[in-house]
C-alpha cells in the first residue's frame, strides 16, 4: 500500500481540475457507446420483417412486453418518490436525490430501450433464418448489442455528468446513483423473473404434459405470455441487473480511491479502464459472426477479442499514468475471471455437454431422478467459480491492496457491453423460434431457429454466471467502501453482535428466494387454471379453429407478478436499515459478511441447476432417449419446470439483493452512526 500513499500526497485539487483529466474521456466514450447502440438499432430495424402472420405475433409479444414494463414503471415511480423524500431528511439530501433519480432513470431506460429493440429483432431473426444460420445469428447479435452498448453508454454518461458537481470529499453522494440503479434492477429482476417463469411453467405444465402440444404452439393460450416473459425477464431484467453491477462497481471504486486520498491518478483510473472496455466491446462485434452451423465458436471469439483488446488498452493506460506494472495483475484477474466463469457455466449447462447428458439420461427413471441429478449438478457447479473469485481477490489485494480489488471488479465489468449483447441474443432467438413455430415456417428454417434457440439458452446461463460472479466481486468492493463510510477498521467475529449479523445475513437470501419461488408457484397455478379454462370453454382451440385469448393470459401474469414483487423489495431495503439502527454498524458489517458469500453460492447453485435441467430437456427433444413425447421427455419437462424459477427468478435476483443491501448500508451510514441503539 506504500505506493498508493505516495501517490496520495500529490495533486490535492478540487474535482473541477480532476475532472479535466478524465471527465471528457469517459463522457466521450459513453456517447460513442450510446451512438453505437443507436446505429445497431437502426440497422436491426431496417431488416425484413416477414409476412403478415409473423408481424401479428411479433406485435402481440411487443405489446405485452411494453404493457408490463409500463405498469412496472408506475410501481418503481412510487418507490422512487418515497425514497427521494426520505433522502431530503439526510445530509446533502438534495444532491443524493439527484444522483438517485439519475441512477434509476438511466437503469430503466437501459432496460426499456434494449427490450423494445429485442422484441422487434425477433421477427427479423426468424426471417433471416430463411438465409441460414449466419444471417439469423448476426441479426440476433446486432439486436442484442443495442442493450449492451446502451448500458455502458448511460452508465458512463450519467457518472461523468454527476462528477462535474462533486469534490473528492463528497464523492460518497455517488452511492445514490448506484442505489437508484440497484432499486430498478431489483424490480426488473424480481418482477420480470416472476413473470417469465410463471408464464413458462403454466404453458409447459398444460401444453406439454396434458395436451401434448409442442413448444410455442399457437393453440396454447399461454404461448404469447411465455414469449413476453423471455423479454421482460431475460432481456430487460438482465439489462438492469448487469447495468447495476457496472455502475455500482465504478462508484465503489471511486469511493475507495477517494478514501485513499486525493490522488488524481487513483481517482481517474477506474473510468479510464471502463472507457477501454468500450473499445474492446466494439471490436468484439466483428468476431461475433457465425461461420457454418457451429455458432458457439463465434461467442468465444467475440469474448476473447473483447478481453485481448481491452487488456492492451488497459496496459497502455496503466503505463501512461505511471502506475507500477503490478497494477496489471488486478486488471488481468478481472478480465480472466470473466471468461473463466463463462466457460465453467458453459461446461455444466451447455447442450450436449457431459453433465447435461447425465441429467437427460437420469430422466429415463422419471421426474424424480431427473430433478435429483439436476440439483446435484447445480451444487457441484459452485466449486470452481468460488475458487476463481477467491484467487482473483487475493491476487488483486496482493498487487494493490483494497484498491486492487476495486480495479479487478472494474476490469471484469468493463466487458459489460459484450456480455449483455450475448445475453440478449438468447431471448431474441427464443422468440424467433416461437414465431417460426407459430407461423409454420419451413422445416429448414425451424432447424436454424432451434439451433440458435438451444445456443441462446446456453448463453443466457453463461451470462448469468458472469452476472453472479460480477455481483460477488463488486459486492466485495462495496464492502470495503462500507467499512470506510462507517469508519470500521476491523470486525471481530467473536463479538456476539457481529455473529448475530452474520447469521441474519446468511439467512436473508434464503428467505428472499422463498418469496420469489412461492410467487412463481402461485402465479403459475393461476396460469394453469386459465389455460385449462380456455381449452375447456372455448371449443375449437385444439383444432385451430378458435384463437385463444392471449391477452387474458398476459394480463393475469402481469398483475400477479407486480403484486408479488412488493414484499421481496421491502425485505431487501428494510433489513439493513433495521439491523443498522437496532444492532449497530458492527452487526451490519456482519450482515454483509454473511449475506455476500451466502447469496453468491446460492445464486450459482440455483441458476446452474435450472439451466442444466432446461438443456437436458432440449437435449432429449433432439431425439435422444426417445425424443419428444417419450417418458424421458415428460420427466425432463418436470425437471425443467422445477428448474425454471431457480434459474430465471430466484437465482439471478440474488445479484440485485446483494447490491441493494450493500448500497443501502453505505447510503445510510450517517444515520446508523448517529442513531443506532447499540
Amino acid at each position: 500500500m506504500s505506493n498508493l500513499r505516495h501517490e496520495d500526497v500529490q495533486d490535492r485539487r478540487g474535482v473541477k481540475q480532476i475532472s479535466m483529466l478524465f471527465y471528457y474521456y469517459s463522457l466521450a466514450f459513453g456517447v460513442v457507446a450510446l451512438a453505437f447502440s443507436a446505429v445497431a438499432a437502426y440497422v436491426t430495424l431496417s431488416k425484413e420483417t416477414g409476412n403478415k402472420k409473423m408481424q401479428e405475433i411479433s406485435e402481440a409479444v411487443r405489446s405485452g412486453s411494453s404493457a408490463y414494463l409500463n405498469r412496472q414503471a408506475m410501481t418503481i415511480g412510487a418507490f422512487v418518490v418515497i425514497l427521494s423524500l426520505a433522502f431530503l431528511l439526510l445530509q446533502n439530501g438534495t444532491q443524493i436525490d439527484i444522483a438517485f433519480i439519475t441512477g434509476a432513470v438511466t437503469s430503466y431506460l437501459t432496460a426499456y430501450l434494449g427490450m423494445n429493440v429485442a422484441v422487434r429483432a425477433n421477427i427479423r431473426t426468424a426471417k433471416a433464418a430463411e438465409k441460414g444460420v449466419k444471417n439469423a445469428f448476426y441479426t440476433a447479435i446486432l439486436g442484442g448489442s443495442v442493450t449492451g452498448f446502451a448500458a455502458i453508454g448511460f452508465g458512463l454518461i450519467g457518472l461523468s455528468l454527476l462528477l462535474q458537481y462533486l469534490t473528492i470529499s463528497n464523492v460518497t453522494i455517488l452511492i445514490g446513483f448506484g442505489f437508484g440503479a440497484s432499486l430498478v434492477s431489483l424490480f426488473a429482476r424480481v418482477g420480470g423473473g416472476i413473470y417469465t417463469k410463471s408464464a413458462d411453467v403454466g404453458a409447459d405444465l398444460v401444453g406439454k404434459t396434458e395436451l401434448n402440444l409442442p413448444e410455442d404452439d399457437p393453440r396454447n393460450p399461454a404461448v404469447i405470455a411465455d414469449n413476453v416473459g423471455d423479454n421482460v425477464g431475460d432481456c430487460a431484467g438482465m439489462a438492469a441487473d448487469v447495468y447495476e453491477s457496472y455502475v455500482v462497481t465504478l462508484v465503489a471504486a471511486l469511493l475507495i480511491a477517494a478514501g485513499l486520498g486525493t490522488s488524481v491518478k487513483l481517482f481517474s483510473y477506474p473510468l479510464y479502464l471502463a472507457s477501454a472496455g468500450v473499445i474492446g466491446s466494439i471490436v468484439s462485434m466483428y468476431f461475433l459472426q457465425a461461420k457454418g452451423r457451429d455458432a458457439t465458436k463465434a461467442l468465444y471469439k467475440g469474448i476473447s477479442a473483447a478481453i485481448i483488446v481491452t487488456a492492451i488498452f488497459d496496459f497502455l493506460i496503466t503505463t501512461h499514468l505511471g502506475f507500477p506494472i503490478t497494477y496489471m495483475l488486478p486488471v488481468l484477474s478481472g478480465l480472466l475471471l470473466a471468461i473463466l466463469l463463462f466457460a465453467i457455466t458453459d461446461y455444466y449447462t451447455g447442450s450436449g455437454k457431459k453433465p447435461v447428458v447425465k441429467i437427460a439420461e437420469a430422466a429415463r427413471g422419471g421426474g424424480g431422478t431427473d430433478v435429483i441429478m439436476g440439483l446435484s449438478t447445480g451444487l457441484r457447479t459452485t466449486f470452481f467459480p468460488v475458487i476463481f473469485v477467491v484467487i482473483a481477490i487475493l491476487v488483486s489485494f496482493a498487487a494493490a491492496g483494497v484498491y486492487g480489488i476495486a480495479i479487478a471488479a472494474t476490469a471484469m465489468l468493463s466487458l459489460t457491453a459484450t456480455i449483455l449483447t450475448i445475453d440478449s441474443f438468447g431471448p431474441i432467438t427464443d422468440n424467433a423460434g416461437g414465431i417460426a413455430e407459430m407461423t409454420n415456417m419451413p422445416p429448414e428454417v425451424r432447424r436454424v431457429t432451434d439451433n440458435l434457440d438451444a445456443l441462446g439458452n446456453t448463453t443466457k446461463a453463461t451470462t448469468k454466471g458472469f452476472a453472479i460472479g460480477g455481483a460477488a466481486v463488486s459486492a466485495t468492493t462495496l464492502f470495503v467502501a462500507f467499512a470506510g463510510a462507517l469508519h470500521i477498521t476491523s470486525i471481530d467475529a467473536l463479538n456476539p453482535i457481529v455473529t448475530a449479523g452474520i447469521f441474519i445475513g446468511a439467512l436473508l437470501p434464503f428467505i428472499f428466494s422463498s418469496f420469489l419461488m412461492e410467487a412463481v408457484g402461485k402465479t403459475a397455478q393461476l396460469m394453469v387454471e386459465e389455460v385449462r379454462r380456455q381449452v375447456r370453454t372455448m371449443k375449437g382451440i385444439l383444432t385451430g379453429k378458435t384463437k385463444p385469448d392471449y391477452a387474458r393470459a398476459v394480463d393475469i401474469v402481469t398483475v400477479n407478478a407486480l403484486k408479488a414483487l412488493i414484499v421481496p423489495e421491502v425485505l431487501a431495503i428494510l433489513t439493513p436499515i433495521v439491523v443498522g439502527l437496532v444492532l449497530g454498524k458492527e452487526a451490519l458489517g456482519g450482515l454483509l459478511i454473511g449475506m455476500i458469500p451466502s447469496s453468491f453460492v446460492l445464486a450459482l447453485f440455483m441458476a446452474n441447476a435450472g439451466a442444466a435441467m432446461d438443456n437436458a430437456k432440449k437435449y432429449i427433444e433432439t431425439g435422444k432417449f426417445g425424443g419428444k413425447g417419450s417418458d424421458a421427455h415428460k420427466a425432463a419437462v418436470v425437471g425443467d419446470t422445477v428448474g425454471d424459477p431457480l434459474k430465471d427468478t430466484a437465482g439471478p435476483a440474488l445479484n440485485s439483493l446483494i447490491k441493494v443491501v450493500s448500497t443501502v448500508s453505505i447510503l445510510l451510514a450517517p444515520v446508523f452512526l448517529a442513531y443506532a441503539l447499540i
